[in-house]
């Protein structure tokens, strides 16, 4: 069962603050009943947007992850954690990071261990990719800041890398971000991110 700390979130339209709980640590039950919600809704989504003309190509890319096979994969693994944002019930947004095997490319802090962040999503209803009108915003920000937070814990000065999916390479810069290009060595030669000690302090603040 994961631990829970008091987070907040905007509720669209409007913009009014929402409490909420950052989840850390998601077991199989929580994993399992996020997924059986998100699931559906992206399913009959996806349908909308395919009955709508919309191409594939606009789709999210991340719809095909299953959070419960990711769950799977790391169970008993303790460098592995599942993070989550809970509100109104349900959860907003999902991200698992490891705090092993993995350290800085960037000149400054190179081979300094950081947090990897492995996967990262809102719930569908919260992605304008997904639906016209959001529920909520701010999910994304919550859960890079516990990772963050995470690496200082974990006394690696804030230290955070990762790999980001297209769609999402604009966001990660605007969070200030380090972009180091395409990495032609893993991920479909996905984009790869980090975040220094200094932008994680401004990141945080």
């Amino acid at each position: 069962m994961s631990s829970k700390q008091p987070v907040r979130l905007k509720e669209l339209p409007g913009g009014a603050i929402r409490d909420a709980v950052l989840l850390d640590g998601m077991g199989k039950e929580e994993v399992d009943a996020a997924q059986g919600s998100w699931g559906p809704f992206l399913e009959s989504e996806l349908a909308r947007l395919k009955n709508e003309g919309v191409p594939p190509a606009a789709w999210p890319q991340h719809r095909h992850w299953d959070w419960r096979e990711k769950q799977k994969t790391i169970d008993g693994l303790l460098a592995y954690r599942i993070f989550g944002v809970e509100c109104n019930s349900q959860v907003q947004g999902l991200m698992l990071v490891a705090t092993a095997g993995k350290v800085s490319r960037i000149e400054s802090q190179k081979g300094r261990p950081l947090v990897y962040v492995h996967f990262v999503a809102t719930a569908p209803w919260n992605s304008p990719i997904v639906v016209a009108q959001p529920r909520f915003c701010g999910v994304g920000t919550v859960l890079l800041a516990s990772a963050i937070q995470l690496s200082v814990d974990e006394e690696f000065s804030g230290r955070v890398g990762l790999h980001s999916l297209p769609q999402a390479d604009a966001w990660y810069r605007k969070c200030g971000m380090t972009d180091l290009g395409p990495d032609p060595n893993e991920k479909q030669n996905l984009t790869y991110f980090e975040m220094t000690p200094e932008q994680a302090k401004a990141f945080l603040n």
